[in-house]
């Protein structure tokens, strides 16, 4: 990561970097707790050295409750992905709609991993004020949906490919074109995503002028999509709620879990 004070006074309130700034933030304010649940410290390493106003940002984000649900997500896909670089140190992985993430940083990459990050070329552009390419890490600017940025990752080679909070905003035809875009160029892996339920869109269209275009519950239907793909785990986001170390939060989120909400937001792990 790049060492020198960044200025992001240009991020637009409300804009798709916002919330990915919102976001880097939430995970840095959870890292500052004496036992944090995701323990993101590379996140709160980058916010210091952002100017901009997070004290509105504060306001705005509530981290005494937001900043675990993105840790407990978070931390889910940490915990299925350290397990695959073990296993294959030489592997590729894909973090694919990274934002502002740190996640590059955080986990235990080896060296002989080649790993790329993933988003919008205005994304790409603000994180590259923040993180510099270097050996075994590159990020490319381009929306997933386009083929033409698979030409610059390698193949052959065990493949791990990261989806977070990206694939509800695509259209169905979208997530289903881009995973079989993905099994068909890689010869095995996995690839972990997060998914929303079936009324999320319908809720969007009803409070977020419709940002949210998939939801899904049944599973299944992605494995008859893609034959290659197998769901091996799947965890509702808020299922690791008791590492929480604050007691309210922890009775919220627990409470949240026990109802149909803790269904609404779940963690995929398929393999291929």
């Amino acid at each position: 990561m790049t060492t020198n004070k960044v200025d992001f006074s240009a991020v637009r309130w409300g804009s798709v970097e916002w919330t990915n700034l919102c976001t880097l933030y939430l995970r840095a304010c959870e890292s500052r707790l004496a036992q944090p649940v995701l323990g993101d410290h590379a996140a709160a390493e980058a916010v210091d050295r952002i100017d901009y106003d997070f004290k509105r940002m504060h306001r705005a984000s509530q981290p005494w409750a937001n900043q675990f649900l993105v840790g407990l997500r978070a931390k889910q896909l940490d915990d299925w992905t350290n397990p695959f670089l073990t296993r294959h140190p030489d592997a590729v992985v894909l973090h694919l709609g990274c934002g502002l993430d740190t996640r590059a940083f955080r986990v235990r990459r080896p060296e002989t991993v080649d790993w790329f990050d993933v988003d919008q070329p205005g994304v790409v552009e603000l994180r590259r004020k923040l993180y510099d390419d270097g050996p075994g890490y590159r990020m490319i600017g381009s929306s997933v949906t386009d083929a033409g940025w698979l030409d610059e990752v390698p193949t052959g080679r065990p493949t791990l490919i990261v989806a977070e909070g990206l694939l509800m905003y695509l259209d169905e035809r979208d997530v289903r074109e881009l995973l079989q875009r993905l099994t068909d160029r890689f010869e095995h892996g996995e690839i972990d995503f997060d998914t929303i339920a079936p009324i999320g869109p319908k809720l969007s269209r009803l409070f977020s002028n419709g940002m949210v275009k998939w939801g899904i519950s049944d599973m299944s239907a992605v494995e008859r999509w893609i034959p290659r793909l197998r769901l091996i785990d799947r965890v509702p986001a808020y299922a690791n709620y008791r590492t929480i170390p604050l007691a309210p939060q922890r009775l919220l989120l627990g409470f949240f879990n026990a109802t149909l909400a803790g269904r609404y937001d779940v963690l995929n792990q398929f393999r291929f």
